[in-house]
């Protein structure tokens, strides 16, 4: 099969590492990719906001399946179109990515289909959303409703944060993404991520992860896209995935179809599990990022079976995924500055010495300048991914390898795995 993948991200990179060891691949195609998806993937400047050029290219190199990897392109209907053209694709269309793409449509369905979450208002105004703070206990949510890149949501310990963190979605610092701002009720309990694909009506796991959103150690600092991340996530044990599947995701699935707007692709929940058990804090319509990394490095199965099976309603006739039991983990560095304004063209080396440490590198955010030196031009400039018989051994392995990197201008948190290590070894 030719594949595209969309994205050029930590994700894409390790979406391309594993697509390219299934013996069903012919060609792998990727706009725009990085230096990291280059080594798998033949790369191309094409404009993804430009459907017309997406499907041109398409027919122009016989491409078989699309893999859309991050959410934008979902949420501007790109996978619409490239279903009106007959081209197979893994990703759920335009009205579907709504799980992504508005928190308070998600919220809606929630309230529709019984699925447990949050408390929620959605308002549409400033003074709307102030009037209901009042009906909220502290510390209280805030989130701009739209695409944010994981940064729009804010954790208010006070009102006066509150009422600041209101004050700056609506005054466009989120962009469109805060032309409407969801205020929920602050869940207690731990955080967890569980995928699974779904082909609009099959349903199978994809694993689990816990991810690290703040930029500081002791989960200190601004949220951001994600500092790092280990799979499995322990503490979502089998039943408490079972109650996952049968009272969020299937739910969810079901209320998709019944509307004639089916799910297809992977479908990401972000959970807390509290004392009453798990509940939906909000929905990703692509695989997470670092997630996917720490996913990617325990799949055995082929992943081109399985993101075929989806796009082409067949999902129900193959293996579920395989993974081994070993837990992996990522870290992410960053580009110092991060996540509010990151330093961009830093050098990076030692990327090689990186990886005889066991590790594998993926690149997030980097570029060759003109003379092929290799540089940051992003936030997560490189996700360092190991996998080994105990966290602890895997994040010991993840961490000798970002201490061979030399990038005089990065950072990282050095607890990824902390929760699960103590589990580990208490």
């Amino acid at each position: 099969m030719n594949i595209l993948l969309l994205g050029g991200g930590g994700r894409e990179h390790a979406l391309a590492w594993k697509l390219a060891q299934s013996a069903r691949l012919g060609k792998l195609h990727a706009v725009p990719g990085n230096p990291g998806i280059a080594e798998h993937a033949q790369c191309h400047a094409v404009d993804l906001t430009d459907h017309g050029a997406v499907v041109a290219f398409c027919h122009e190199h016989a491409i078989d399946l699309v893999v859309i990897g991050p959410e934008a392109p979902l949420v501007d209907g790109l996978a619409d179109t490239l279903r009106g053209e007959a081209i197979s694709v893994f990703g759920p269309g335009k009205a579907a990515a709504q799980l992504e793409g508005s928190k308070g449509f998600t919220k809606d369905l929630c309230a529709r289909a019984n699925i447990p979450t949050a408390g929620y208002a959605r308002t549409r105004s400033a003074d709307e959303a102030l009037a209901a703070l009042g009906t909220f206990g502290l510390p209280v949510v805030i989130k701009a409703d739209g695409l944010a890149a994981g940064k729009g949501v804010v954790i208010a310990q006070t009102p006066d944060e509150a009422r600041a963190a209101i004050a700056d979605m609506f005054a466009g610092h989120f962009g469109e993404a805060g032309a409407e701002v969801v205020i929920e009720e602050f869940m207690t309990g731990e955080e967890a991520s569980f995928f699974a694909l779904t082909d609009g009506a099959t349903i199978v796991a994809f694993g689990s992860a816990q991810d690290h959103k703040r930029v500081g150690d002791g989960d200190t600092g601004p949220n951001t896209g994600g500092m790092g991340a280990y799979s499995p996530a322990r503490v979502l044990t089998r039943d408490l995935e079972r109650e996952v599947i049968t009272r969020i995701i299937a739910p969810t699935v079901k209320a998709m179809a019944d509307a004639g707007t089916p799910y297809s692709g992977v479908l990401y929940a972000g959970l807390m599990l509290t004392r009453d058990g798990p509940k939906l804090i909000e929905y990703n319509c692509r695989f997470g990022d670092p997630e996917c990394q720490v996913l990617m490095l325990r799949l055995k199965s082929d992943l081109v079976d399985l993101l075929s099976a989806v796009a082409e309603n067949r999902l129900a006739a193959i293996s579920p995924p395989d993974f081994a039991p070993e837990p992996a983990l990522t870290v992410v560095l960053a580009a110092q500055g991060y996540p509010a304004a990151p330093q961009k063209g830093g050098l990076i080396a030692g990327l090689a010495e990186a990886e005889a440490h066991g590790a594998k590198v993926f690149h997030a955010g980097t570029v060759r300048d003109g003379t092929g030196v290799l540089r940051a031009s992003g936030g997560r400039v490189l996700n360092v991914s190991a996998r080994g018989p105990s966290v602890r051994a895997a994040r010991d392995m993840a961490y000798r390898a970002v201490d061979a990197i030399d990038f005089a201008q990065g950072f990282c948190r050095r607890d990824i795995g902390w929760r699960e290590i103590a589990r580990e070894e208490g």
